[in-house]
């Protein structure tokens, strides 16, 4: 009993203290000294969940009443129970129970002595209290004291590390992101083991307080560029954020584009790369695709397996995208306009083939392709979202039977579903889908100025392209560097890919400090035999 009333002296005095260290915050807000007050107010903050656990006891034998709180789906049950459960009620309840006898801060010894866990913070408000429950902490609370102890114990269910699903290759690593952002910046970080690499963390969303951090390599990204991304990022305000795609409409310069400004990619290296250029990530907790800015219209259309294979392997398969791009964007265009308006361009034997083939369909050229893209696209869209086990198979099957139909049935010709099928595997070579998703788009606004006005029509909408490409800007980036502006020296890894001893500097737009790579040129050469020294037969 006369511990118990020496404890009572002290929690009065720390009591005023703290009153004195909380005065700053809004009285609504603070703690409440007495324990059940403060278990009852949480029960009615989060409804009183059964999912948030509250397990009450005392500290040995000094009769000092305690409370751990935690959430039993978001934090990692047996961190709980090893390192603070068992830590506060065997480990440490003696040395705690002895400590008050010599008039230690019993908050203090608790914080910093019987906890076995790595992260420990103390919390002066309730609003923290309440987001470290909810973000997988442990919050202790001790009667008597207008504040809490939040020790780190996030854990929980969550998807493993797995091979990314939307940027496939043969040859490199086959980890990707999952929802948790701890495990993103670890991929991140076992791949560049520098002190530079800064994470600055934030929350954006006011209602589900989203973990949200911005990555950069400091002395190779420019410091502007990363105060501009810091910037539109705190001047969103919205009640959550479930993806990152919700960022990338807030923070994108350009709102009414069919072209991605901002790059999204789920595979570690490739945002180890962009680092390395100078480039900035944006990882948000809860999705497995990370935003890198600035970017580039060619970017897009570089996978990670360039860099892997071969310099001249790499170059040929991009060059193979690009050709495959302009057959995705122009080439049902290019028929409409050809079959519709153009016929002298068009040899002779096979203008005969083509008027036979078109000869019972009903439709001019233009509803023809009309039909066989919207019907191709509503295909696409429902292989994706039937189950993966049958979804490959009814897209495969209904795209055959489909075009086999229709054809027998003289609602298109052959031509037009050849037309529309190597249009549609072409769209497929892409590395990114959102990129994809313009050239889909784009390609039916082709289609009807090809089917008004042939030729020139494609001409005047591919200069409004190329010029809408040229305005654009990636914070501040010109959208379609280095090629406008024409920037000679970054011309290695753009259209084709040179050696990696020839990369020598880094993109001149993008990171302005620390341009250079390596040191001096490393290109490789056959060892030199001394004068003299010849083999023997």
């Amino acid at each position: 009993m006369r511990y118990r009333n020496q404890y009572r002296k002290i929690t009065s005095r720390e009591k005023r203290s703290d009153k004195q260290e909380t005065s700053g915050n809004t009285g609504e807000f603070s703690l409440h000294p007495i324990l059940k007050d403060n278990l009852h107010q949480i029960r009615q903050e989060l409804g009183n969940s059964p999912d948030v656990i509250i397990r009450e006891f005392e500290l040995g034998s000094s009769e000092v009443e305690i409370a751990v709180v935690y959430n039993s789906g978001l934090a990692d049950k047996m961190m709980v129970g090893d390192f603070v459960m068992r830590s506060l009620m065997i480990d440490s309840a003696e040395k705690i129970y002895k400590n008050m006898e010599s008039d230690k801060n019993i908050f203090d010894f608790i914080k910093n002595n019987a906890l076995a866990v790595g992260e420990v913070k103390v919390i002066n408000d309730w609003n923290g209290l309440i987001l470290s429950i909810l973000s997988g902490d442990t919050v202790i609370l001790i009667n008597g004291w207008v504040k809490a102890i939040s020790g780190s114990t996030r854990g929980g269910e969550s998807r493993g590390i797995e091979e990314p699903s939307s940027q496939v290759v043969i040859r490199g690593p086959k980890d990707g992101f999952s929802e948790s952002i701890g495990t993103n910046v670890s991929l991140v970080r076992r791949r560049i083991k520098s002190p530079n690499l800064w994470l600055e963390p934030m929350k954006i969303g006011n209602v589900t307080q989203t973990d949200v951090a911005i990555m950069y390599i400091k002395g190779i990204a420019n410091d502007k560029l990363v105060q501009e991304v810091k910037q539109r990022l705190n001047d969103i305000e919205i009640d959550g954020v479930l993806e990152s795609g919700y960022l990338e409409e807030f923070i994108q310069d350009q709102t009414f584009s069919p072209f991605p400004t901002v790059y999204n990619t789920e595979r570690p290296d490739s945002v180890a790369a962009n680092l390395l250029e100078g480039r900035i990530a944006i990882l948000v907790d809860g999705t497995p695709f990370v935003l890198i800015a600035p970017t580039t219209f060619f970017m897009f259309f570089q996978s990670s397996e360039d860099y892997y294979q071969r310099y001249d392997i790499g170059t040929v398969v991009r060059l193979l995208r690009f050709f495959a791009f302009f057959i995705a964007l122009f080439g049902p265009s290019v028929y409409v306009a050809a079959i519709t308006f153009h016929h002298e361009m068009i040899p002779t034997p096979l203008l005969i083939s083509l008027s036979a083939q078109r000869e019972g369909v009903p439709f001019p050229a233009f509803v023809e392709a009309l039909l066989m893209e919207v019907s191709f696209e509503i295909l696409r869209e429902a292989g994706v979202r039937m189950p993966r086990a049958i979804g490959q198979a009814v897209s495969i099957v209904g795209a055959l039977v489909l075009g086999q139909a229709a054809v027998q049935a003289g609602i298109v010709s052959s031509a037009m579903v050849i037309v529309v099928a190597i249009t549609g595997i072409s769209s497929f070579a892409t590395p990114t889908f959102n990129m994809a998703i313009s050239v889909r788009l784009l390609r039916f606004l082709l289609m009807i100025t090809a089917a008004t006005y042939g030729f020139y029509g494609i001409a005047i909408i591919n200069m409004m392209i190329i010029a809408h490409l040229c305005s654009l800007r990636s914070f501040g980036i010109p959208y379609m560097a280095p090629l406008a502006p024409f920037i000679p020296g970054d011309q290695k890894d753009t259209l084709i890919r040179f050696p990696f001893w020839s990369l020598m500097t880094r993109p001149r737009l993008v990171s302005q400090k620390k341009i250079t790579r390596m040191e001096h040129d490393q290109q490789p050469s056959p060892p030199k035999q001394k004068k003299g020294n010849t083999d023997e037969s």
